[in-house]
């Protein structure tokens, strides 16, 4: 009676937060826009604007951003150097460089190389973060909820061509469930207003079936008694990430991947941080670059920058692991993601289609910051267990084609038992004087956690910004004029030129999957792919059942910052997260044409070989994991 009794108060408590958000017309509660998007725009702005959307614009070549980092005297400094290349610190430099300020970033390996390319690739608002801000009356979590269902839908319009709407399955295996959470993503619509992406909905059993093949009809003493269907969004995070890198030096950022700050600068009067010593990872060279502030934005390893400030800061990360693996295509349909409410320790697990494959995912447990994290083979089976409960395809281990782990940097509450209670919220501070450092957050708010660390650093050199933020309205690199059917230029106008083994030139057809591939992997630059595919016979695949053209890897290392093949297989394309063992065998042939657009010798290109291997080893496929007793084999 006592567990039927806090099942209607829990109904009840969702009824009345629901019955609230009506009454104020489901958009009053929302808070005013985090950003100021277009006061103070002006003719220079709109140049900027026509800059980053023109598909003809060429981004300055990586030895000419070099050139303007060193050129950054204490004289002549920049007024803002952001350390991290990840989609916080890639929008800190396109924020601060569309408000007219001088700007330069450094990372030590590649864009989007950590945290920001292993996410769950979905840009949420938060559904866990809404039932706790009505459980526990919090509205600290209610604000964050509305907040990321704004930022969800601009980071969906600012890029068409990565991002899209998802819809995601909730399986109820009895009618309390069914009531439950139609009533609470029905309130998540509400939250949501106008902002919304589509209205959720509730689904008998046999449409269920209908939209998710494989969806189980019986779980462990029960059975299905219907979904409920609601939409976040979906991205490919690491072009995103890259797409953010290129904007910001179109709007005339100095962007510099593969180079690490070795030590801080200090004013030997003030102590405050004038600059940084700077090593280029490639070339081995040294030099200082001088900023009137620095911008921390070093993801898990922001501790570590702090550190090299004052050597006493205290921690503010609370590292925490995600694993994912990738399955083949027939787990899930094209087009509806599973996600299950309540796993064995009470996480919700995702089971989402993401290019052409199955991403599955997440564990939320406690780790150590390395520059490589490793799944663990338990964390696998978790997520293989999780998932089989709710399938009737059989769940095998040889299945998984790729898997990775991922560091969140979330920021550390003290009361805190556990991660999962830690909020997603960030934090912007300078505990060091010139020194602003930003952490936590999500993918979903990089826009905002941006904006926020561009005004503190604005605050505290005393900058003089052209303009107010215009990020919120302001389409990405390939984004504006992007259209769902643009793929259909390049499959009517355009062939694959290739190269048969005994060196004959052959034309072959573009056909709808490469054409749609590159048209969302580009945008409106996937036409100068197409071109280089065309006329430089570089129209041949990558590997095998994946749509990657050698074109790409040309044009990535032209016109993306591509220097290294984990580069490559990693943050241009995502083989090496969609099946490391086609990444494997494409590995030559991504070295061969990297090597002639950077000339690189025979040395370089057995070192690049060497580290693409190990790189490829990280991620636990059923070709390279030890497992033997697992239960899914």
């Amino acid at each position: 009676m006592s567990a039927t009794a806090a099942r209607l108060r829990r109904v009840a408590a969702v009824a009345t937060a629901a019955v609230a958000v009506t009454a104020c017309g489901g958009a009053v509660l929302l808070p005013p826009s985090v950003s100021s998007n277009d006061r103070g725009v002006g003719p220079v702005v709109e140049s900027t604007r026509r800059t980053i959307s023109d598909p003809n614009a060429i981004v300055p070549s990586r030895s000419v951003q070099e050139s303007t980092l060193i050129g950054a005297s204490s004289t002549s400094p920049l007024d803002i150097l952001v350390v991290g290349g990840g989609a916080t610190g890639c929008g800190v430099a396109l924020d601060a460089a569309t408000r007219g300020l001088r700007v330069g970033l450094v990372e030590r390996e590649d864009f989007s190389s950590g945290t920001s390319s292993r996410s769950t690739k979905l840009i949420h608002g938060g559904v866990r973060y809404l039932e706790k801000a009505v459980f526990n009356l919090d509205y600290g979590q209610l604000k964050l909820v509305f907040h990321a269902l704004e930022e969800r839908k601009q980071v969906i319009e600012n890029a068409p061509h990565l991002c899209h709407a998802l819809p995601c399955m909730t399986p109820c295996f009895n009618w309390f469930e069914v009531v439950y959470y139609w009533m609470g993503l029905k309130m998540y619509d509400l939250v949501a207003g106008r902002h919304i992406l589509h209205l959720s909905r509730y689904y008998s059993v046999q449409e269920s079936i209908e939209l998710f093949p494989t969806l189980a009809r019986k779980g462990k003493d029960k059975s299905l008694r219907g979904t409920v269907v609601y939409y976040d969004g979906q991205m490919n995070d690491s072009r995103l990430n890259v797409g953010l890198a290129c904007s910001a030096a179109l709007a005339g950022a100095a962007v510099l991947n593969h180079a690490e700050v070795v030590s801080f600068l200090k004013d030997e009067g003030t102590e405050r941080i004038i600059g940084a010593r700077i090593r280029d990872k490639l070339s081995g060279q040294e030099f200082e670059t001088y900023a009137k502030v620095v911008v921390n934005a070093a993801g898990p390893f922001c501790d570590s920058v702090r550190k090299m400030a004052n050597k006493d800061a205290q921690a503010m990360i609370c590292p925490s692991s995600g694993v994912h693996v990738v399955l083949p295509d027939y787990y899930s349909p094209e087009g509806m993601g599973l996600i299950v409410p309540k796993t064995k320790d009470g996480r919700v697990v995702f089971m989402l289609p993401w290019l052409g494959r199955t991403v599955a995912g997440t564990t939320d447990s406690n780790t150590s910051i390395t520059a490589l994290p490793e799944p663990h083979e338990d964390e696998i089976q978790f997520i293989l267990d999780a998932i089989c409960d709710y399938l009737n395809v059989k769940v095998r281990r040889t299945d998984v084609l790729s898997a990775w782990s991922g560091i969140r940097p979330l920021a550390m509450d003290p009361t805190a038992k556990n991660t999962e209670s830690i909020s997603r919220d960030h934090v912007v501070c300078e505990d060091y004087p010139g020194l602003v450092t930003i952490t936590g957050g999500k993918w979903t708010t990089y826009r905002s956690m941006a904006e926020d660390a561009v005004n503190a650093a604005i605050k505290s050199g005393k900058l003089s910004p052209r303009n107010e933020c215009i990020t919120g309205n302001l389409r990405l690199v390939g984004g504006d004029g992007w259209e769902s059917s643009s793929f259909t230029v390049l499959a009517q106008q355009y062939v694959r030129m290739k190269k048969t083994h005994g060196g004959k030139v052959v034309p072959g057809v573009m056909d709808t999957a490469s054409a749609k591939h590159l048209s969302h992997a580009y945008g409106t630059l996937a036409e100068r792919v197409a071109t280089i595919a065309q006329n430089e016979t570089l129209g041949k695949r990558l590997a095998h059942g994946y749509p990657y053209l050698e074109a790409e890897v040309a044009y990535c290392a032209r016109n993306e910052y591509c220097e290294s093949a984990i580069d490559f297989i990693a943050r241009r394309s995502r083989l090496a997260f969609l099946d490391t063992d086609a990444a494997g065998r494409a590995l030559p042939r991504i070295i061969e044409i990297l090597a002639k657009e950077h000339n690189w010798d025979r040395s370089r290109q057995k070192q690049e070989m060497q580290k693409a291997r190990e790189f490829l080893e990280t991620f636990k496929s059923s070709k390279n994991a030890q497992f033997h007793d697992g239960k899914h084999q």
